[in-house]
């Protein structure tokens, strides 16, 4: 594999679930992790200044579709902007509805949903943190996973769709209304702008 000075590097959607799916990362999560460091994505000089393992960590990630090559440096979001999470999360929603909670259940951000709904699916988030809390403890490592709710009992389609993942060692849960379009840049923007902001969102009202 030849790589040149102007090339960087991305994760993909599937890098972003990958590494963010646990809420103390393993060495080569980490090292995924680090490309949604800084404000621009960053190419092989500047990731192994950040983190020393990405020389070894990128070819399997590629071969993973872990991480993409970009031609020319791309511009993280502006996780200032009152409207970023609305705005983020519909995208990944097929009915343009979605929440995301903090791991104890506050509202963080919502879309097409009301505060009162919102706020009765941050608390269900927050059980099931609960749950796969004391499953993990009882060895069951597989509540710390996705969860999700279907009305067709064929499970065509879920109603509900429960996704936690882990920033900073920091807990969130993205909820889902309807089909989840979870292979979509929107998912990487969300997690670049949390991870720029470094520090969870203001409740967004």
């Amino acid at each position: 594999m030849t790589l040149t000075a102007s090339e960087y590097f991305m994760l993909t959607p599937a890098g972003v679930l990958h590494a963010f799916a646990h809420p103390t990362p393993d060495e080569t999560a980490s090292a995924l992790q680090t490309l949604l460091t800084g404000e621009r994505s960053l190419n092989l000089a500047a990731w192994t200044a950040a983190d020393p393992l990405a020389p070894s960590v990128l070819a399997g990630a590629l071969d993973s579709g872990w991480v993409q090559v970009l031609h020319s440096s791309l511009q993280g979001p502006d996780a200032r902007l009152d409207d970023f999470l609305q705005h983020v999360i519909a995208s990944l929603s097929g009915e343009r509805r979605a929440v995301l909670a903090s791991e104890e259940g506050f509202c963080l951000g919502r879309t097409g949903v009301d505060q009162d709904e919102a706020d009765i699916v941050c608390a269900a988030a927050a059980d099931y943190s609960g749950f796969a809390a004391r499953q993990a403890r009882r060895g069951w490592d597989g509540g710390t996973r996705y969860v999700s709710f279907h009305r067709d009992p064929e499970f065509l389609l879920p109603d509900h769709v429960f996704m936690p993942f882990w920033v900073d060692g920091a807990g969130y849960w993205l909820i889902l209304m309807g089909e989840p379009l979870l292979n979509n840049p929107a998912l990487v923007e969300l997690l670049w702008g949390i991870k720029q902001a470094g520090t969870r969102f203001a409740t967004i009202g």
